[in-house]
């Protein structure tokens, strides 16, 4: 008895404990923010909720992301932020919990009072615009389907004088059927203001000297000087416009005013993406940006911000923009792919080896490298050499990357504070081999940081839009239960272009049919002194106009020039005409006695009879095909037969047709 009271309370408390754990599960995680105030200068912090490791993954991390409610921000995990105005700001906080499951902790925002007037710049806004640079773009985190992240947009006035313009910013590429971002929040701090579209009006071409000109008369600005320009420097504005409105479904304006020379402002976003975000985690979203940076002149600077959709944070991933492709435009597409990861250990990385797995669908003689971080030199081939270079070594089903002799600090390293310098990625584009088939494709990478164990990424997944493929087909059938039977038909087909092993195809067909029917019977007829025999032949010649509709068939191409399928067939008659011939020949016998059955030839009693009848939307029939195709199965012409076993009488027929698929 007490060992069953006993093994009943463990029972009871194992469910106690399993409840606990479920129910720690659902509890949402805080991050709550402190902070200490000392005059006009604010440290920041936040108690971290614990993190649930990624199995098999690096140690799990968080990155940090804050406002400081005065148009300043920073990535570090303890910010020091010095205000230069006194007043109440509203400081916010964004964790990203890196290779961790579930979601990421949400904190509330604070209101800070500071006192104390400074001119001396934030401890956090030292520049971060190089040279001509005046657009940079930043934000806290990948996407992620039903989560927020931040984009953030930093520029700058590089004229030499206070300047007033715009800020455009494109997102939802329509190239997606569902929108990928809601805008659920924008911040401003210099008194720029949201404007609609503007209706696209021809303006001064460009300000390339960046000066005013005045004059009491008349005058034309002329360009005073010609320099070769950044690709991201356009000078067209109507034409950028109309591109991005063609590419994008929806767009902000914001228009600012007196940015002092020199200046650098932010604006923030925030992007809520949308639940039916797709969720392949190897696809590229893009945001594009435009920033005119005087309203009087076209000059603009465009930048697309290309973003992988991600399930988790994983700083070490593989994606690519051909995720979705048109199988009739990629002998025209570099596709692209782009590996990107990160140095998690405790000290600097000096060599980096990427081994990219690489399908056979690809050129490998013509990969070309857009751009890498760290960046450096090429190595050169049999030849060793003391500088940072980046060696491509191609063999058969992969291509591998090594950065050699190079320095990526640790995000776990003594003093690194800066998190996206433990970062690095290579970017690279290759075409397709002359002959591929039209089947997906998934590489992963396998990284190796100095001669720790490989970390693999996730899978970069390409595939095809199915694409429309309409075929003609013509051909006879046979129906072996009919006598002097002959049926031609055309039609079109509807499936999938040149798919690559198994797809569904749609037929819709016309014929004309002809076929008779006959039989034989005899009629007695006993006169008064007479008795007629009368044989009749009676012949039913059919003419049909009919439609075969294939709802739904299953096709497989074993190879290029063999294909099998089976499918559903059904028929009905739109018109027939019924042509009915009664032919009679006669006998006849003058019985004398009972024995005499002598029937002689009597054309006296011959007869013949013709009908004709028509009839519209009749002799519906449905049954089952198997069939086989040679020639170019996949696309162009090719040979089938086809045998149908129809459900009601006749039961066999046999196809015989050419198809030409484009």
């Amino acid at each position: 008895m007490k060992t069953k009271i006993f093994s009943h309370l463990l029972l009871f408390l194992s469910f106690l404990g399993h409840t606990q754990i479920l129910t720690n599960d659902t509890i949402p995680r805080i991050a709550p923010i402190s902070y200490e105030i000392n005059g006009n200068q604010v440290v920041y912090g936040a108690e971290m909720p614990p993190l649930n490791q990624i199995a098999g993954a690096p140690k799990a991390f968080y990155t940090y992301y804050w406002e400081f409610g005065d148009g300043n921000y920073s990535f570090k995990e303890k910010p020091v932020h010095q205000y230069t105005s006194s007043g109440t700001y509203e400081a916010k906080l964004w964790a990203t919990n890196n290779y961790d499951n579930g979601k990421p902790p949400a904190s509330r925002p604070k209101s800070i009072t500071v006192s104390g007037a400074s001119d001396e710049a934030s401890i956090d806004t030292n520049s971060l615009f190089i040279e001509d640079d005046d657009l940079i773009l930043k934000r806290n985190c990948e996407p992620i389907p039903d989560q927020e992240m931040v984009f953030i947009t930093s520029y700058k006035n590089t004229n030499n004088y206070v300047s007033s313009g715009k800020l455009y910013l494109f997102y939802n590429d329509n190239q997606f059927k569902n929108d990928n971002f809601i805008l659920e929040d924008t911040r401003l701090h210099h008194g720029e203001k949201i404007i609609p579209l503007p209706i696209i009006s021809e303006t001064l071409s460009q300000n390339d000297d960046h000066t005013l000109l005045a004059s009491s008369t008349h005058t034309i600005l002329r360009n005073r000087t010609l320099f070769v320009q950044d690709t991201i420097k356009r000078k067209n504005l109507p034409l950028t416009l109309e591109e991005s409105k063609s590419l994008y479904r929806n767009y902000q304006v914001i228009a600012f005013n007196d940015i002092q020379p020199g200046e650098e402002r932010n604006i923030f976003r925030t992007l809520k993406t949308t639940p039916e975000m797709i969720k392949d985690t190897s696809a590229i979203v893009t945001l594009r940006s435009i920033y005119v940076p005087d309203g009087n002149f076209d000059n603009h600077t465009v930048k697309d911000t290309e973003m992988e959709i991600v399930t988790s944070h994983d700083p070490n991933k593989m994606s690519s923009n051909s995720w979705l492709m048109n199988y009739r435009l990629v002998r025209f597409k570099r596709p692209k792919f782009k590996v990107r990861f990160q140095n998690n250990g405790e000290g600097p990385a000096n060599t980096i080896k990427l081994e990219v797995d690489t399908p056979d669908m690809f050129d490998k003689s013509t990969m070309q490298i857009e751009s890498m971080y760290p960046e450096c030199r090429i190595c050169p081939k049999e030849k060793e050499v003391n500088y940072s270079c980046l060696d491509t070594i191609i063999q058969k089903d992969k291509i591998i990357f090594q950065f050699n002799k190079i320095y990526l600090p640790g995000s776990q390293q003594k003093n690194v504070t800066e998190i996206d310098s433990t970062k690095g990625f290579i970017r690279y584009s290759m075409v397709f081999n002359k002959k591929f088939h039209k089947k997906n494709t998934k590489s992963r990478t396998a990284i190796y940081f100095d001669k720790n164990e490989p970390i693999i990424t996730n899978y970069a997944v390409t595939r095809f839009v199915p694409g429309i493929s309409i075929g003609a087909k013509a051909g006879y059938i046979l129906v072996p239960e009919f006598d002097k039977q002959s049926e031609y038909f055309a039609g079109a087909t509807i499936s999938p272009f040149k798919s690559y092993r198994g797809y569904l195809q749609a037929e819709l067909l016309f014929s004309t049919a002809s076929y008779e029917e006959s039989r034989s019977f005899e009629e007695y007829t006993n006169l008064e002194d007479l008795e007629v025999i009368t044989e009749f032949t009676e012949i039913t010649k059919y003419q049909d106009i009919s439609v075969y509709l294939i709802p739904i068939s299953y096709r497989y191409n074993i190879n290029n020039f063999l294909a099998i399928g089976t499918g559903l067939q059904t028929k009905i008659d739109l018109s027939r005409t019924i042509t009915q011939e009664t032919t009679g020949i006669g006998y006849s016998n003058i019985p004398f006695n009972e024995e005499n059955t002598n029937f002689e030839r009597d054309e006296l009693y011959d007869s013949f009879d013709t009908q004709k009848n028509k009839e519209s939307f009749t002799n519906f029939r449905t049954g089952v095909f198997i069939g086989m195709n040679f020639g170019t199965v996949r696309i162009g012409p090719s040979l089938g037969v086809r045998y149908v076993h129809n459900f009601d009488n006749p039961n066999s027929q046999i196809q015989f047709y050419g198809i030409w698929k484009f």
